[in-house]
């Protein structure tokens, strides 16, 4: 599934960006991501926004080309095979650097201070992870995630799910009670008042995470003008007004 920041321009085949970085297609800066996880990418309107999208969007404004996004699987990101496929360029998934998959891909500078939470519903009574265990309640989780597997290391099998989206349905419908899950995407769908009036945040799991766009391993002019685009945009004010536009307010520790 092709969804296509942008009106179409150049030709199809390798080529080059600005500064000499490599493309998969000429005029294009092609990223793998997989939809829908709100908000860093989602579509609305018929067109695929978010934080993830509008920092990327400074990455390709920096090298003259226009980006192109490619929806993927999620565990591809974890073996950087689009990337090896040369399919994509990069991917940017609110994708969690871990020392994992730095075996397989190159990370960029992190851009994110990421944290897991725990959302269940207010009838319930859940409010932590030791409420679930002592309830014998049935806990959800996305599929090869950080919260999956920080899930898995509290002892629990949560029932995975293959999207953002399908964790937070599954919620809704009853086949789990509870589900670990970022905790900007709880943020975006509690300010639903619907989705406010049936479900509470519970705890909050600080798990030390930070999101990081990736490269194919050894792509260093790609890496270099990716980590530019962030650390500029930290500099100049342009993050804070993405972050403020697609989270919310910026919080005072990050820089």
């Amino acid at each position: 599934m092709f969804l296509v920041a942008g009106c179409s321009s150049g030709d199809s085949g390798p080529s080059e960006a600005a500064g000499g970085v490599p493309v998969v297609e000429k005029g294009k800066l092609t990223t793998c991501t997989h939809l829908p996880y709100p908000p860093f990418q989602f579509e609305q309107s018929g067109k695929v926004v978010g934080f993830d999208v509008a920092l990327i969007d400074l990455v390709a404004k920096n090298l003259e080309v226009e980006q192109k996004i490619l929806d993927t699987p999620f565990e591809n990101f974890k073996t950087g095979a689009f990337l090896n496929s040369g399919q994509c360029d990069l991917a940017a998934a609110g994708m969690t650097i871990t020392d994992e998959r730095k075996k397989n891909v190159d990370f960029s500078v992190p851009y994110f201070d990421a944290t897991q939470a725990l959302l269940a519903t207010k009838k319930s009574g859940i409010t932590s992870l030791a409420d679930v265990k002592a309830k014998e309640k049935k806990l959800g989780a996305q599929a090869e995630t950080t919260g999956e597997s920080y899930a898995k290391a509290q002892g629990f099998n949560p029932v995975a799910f293959e999207s953002s989206d399908a964790v937070l349905n599954g919620l809704r419908t009853g086949q789990v009670d509870a589900v670990v899950i970022d905790y900007p995407v709880v943020q975006g769908w509690l300010k639903d008042k619907a989705n406010a009036a049936e479900f509470a945040l519970g705890q909050n799991i600080e798990t030390g995470e930070q999101y990081g766009f990736s490269v194919k391993k050894g792509n260093t002019a790609l890496l270099a003008a990716i980590d530019k685009a962030i650390t500029t945009a930290k500099a100049d004010g342009t993050y804070k007004k993405i972050y403020e536009q697609w989270i919310g307010p910026l919080p005072q520790a990050t820089s």
